[in-house]
């Protein structure tokens, strides 16, 4: 049954039909955050989907966060971003998911030291993921990931 937004993504992504789908990885998929007010803001969604962390066993558990911290280091080079925000929460969509986060040194002083989610949901909904615009962003990802494995 696919029950949250994270069930149908995964679904999209093996059927090839998501268009922020960055590629496949051990433990799931990447895809490009539908917000990309950061730019490369992505997310690792597990295959099979789970319904947090401590529900995998420990080989897939460090896959994953194996798997998160390699789209972080190719994110780091093809963003030229200065950290890497990892976070797992499940709070509104109940299945395991990973938003990994490029930060920069040109965000506003107000905002870069915070989390992500502080920015005003106006300048999150400024940039909106867009297939035509992030396909080069999305390639380049790929291709910095694939590299990696």
């Amino acid at each position: 049954m696919m029950s949250t937004v994270i069930h149908r993504q995964v679904a999209a992504a093996r059927a090839g039909q998501d268009p922020t789908l960055i590629t496949r990885v051990p433990s799931g998929w990447v895809t490009l955050s539908h917000t990309q007010f950061l730019i490369g803001y992505s997310l690792l969604l597990p295959d099979p989907v789970v319904p947090d962390l401590n529900a995998l066993g420990m080989q897939p558990r460090c896959q994953f966060l194996c798997d998160m911290t390699l789209v972080g280091d190719a994110l780091l080079e093809v963003t030229g971003a200065y950290r890497i925000n990892y976070a797992i929460m499940g709070n509104r969509e109940p299945a395991l998911h990973a938003h990994i986060v490029p930060r920069y040194l040109t965000e506003p002083d107000e905002f870069r030291t915070g989390l992500p989610w502080f920015y005003p949901q106006d300048f999150q909904d400024s940039m909106l993921f867009h297939p035509d615009r992030d396909q080069e962003l999305i390639q380049h990802i790929a291709e910095a990931i694939r590299m990696r494995l």
